[in-house]
């Protein structure tokens, strides 16, 4: 009925349950599947704490080290480390969803961010190459060239190689829901998200468990969306609009 532009493909690790039935609506889309409020103030304290520690790094000089040299290693080091808590608190899950007469199928998925590491091989050359010249000019831009270009080196060596920081930042999940599980459908009123609450025995368990489903949806589509969604759900089931709360963290 609703085509979205589809921009990213399905990895393989995830194939639709109900491939072989018609697809009502479907899209792609990243999204930030966590607290962005929290996630935001985090990022902007911790941003006050690197300058802090820049500051105290340029403060602090080791022997005879140029104004120019304190200020090119901090600033390095600042930017280090943005980077690495960006990546950390503001990254995008991918989600791929498919609406069919049986249900709603959700894909997600987190690739491990390759980017960063080209990233930070580059600017440790690049840096390295400009603090060796530098140290023809003053022999203080070698130490330098240890704190900031050698600082961003052993960053890449230890995400580039560590298994369990890998494994941290790659994920992939497939939820299934059928129509008559859900037990209500909202629309956000503070992120494009249509939230279903729906009730299912997980396996292994011999109680009924209540949880929620946020549907990511692309901007000013949440509506078309949710009245998509209703002549499917259960009579009686409720339809409100209401503040959707995002975990922090779905990790």
């Amino acid at each position: 009925m609703f085509k979205f532009n589809k921009d990213l493909e399905l990895p393989p690790q995830l194939k639709w349950k109900f491939s072989h039935e018609p697809e009502l609506l479907g899209w792609t889309i990243r999204a930030r599947n966590y607290n962005t409020f929290v996630a935001n103030c985090m990022f902007a304290f911790m941003s006050l704490v690197l300058m802090g520690a820049s500051y105290f790094l340029y403060s602090t000089p080791a022997g005879d080290e140029s104004v120019l040299s304190r200020v090119l290693a901090s600033l390095c080091f600042y930017l280090l480390f943005s980077l690495v808590i960006l990546s950390m608190t503001h990254q995008r899950m991918k989600f791929a969803y498919r609406f069919t007469p049986s249900g709603v199928e959700c894909c997600e998925w987190k690739d491990f961010p390759e980017w960063v590491l080209t990233f930070l091989k580059w600017i440790a050359g690049i840096t390295a190459i400009f603090f060796i010249f530098m140290a023809t000019i003053d022999p203080s831009f070698l130490l330098g060239a240890l704190i900031g270009p050698g600082g961003i080196g052993l960053t890449y060596l230890s995400m580039a190689h560590s298994k369990s920081y890998r494994e941290m930042h790659t994920q992939y999940h497939h939820l299934i829901h059928e129509w008559k599980d859900f037990t209500q459908l909202a629309i956000a009123t503070n992120r494009e998200i249509v939230d279903l609450k729906y009730s299912t025995t997980m396996e292994g368990d011999d109680f009924v468990t209540n949880w929620n489903i946020n549907i990511f949806c692309k901007r000013k589509q949440k509506e078309k969306v949710a009245e998509l969604i209703r002549p499917f759900l259960s009579p009686g089931v409720p339809f409100i609009k209401a503040k959707v709360n995002v975990p922090l963290s779905t990790d």
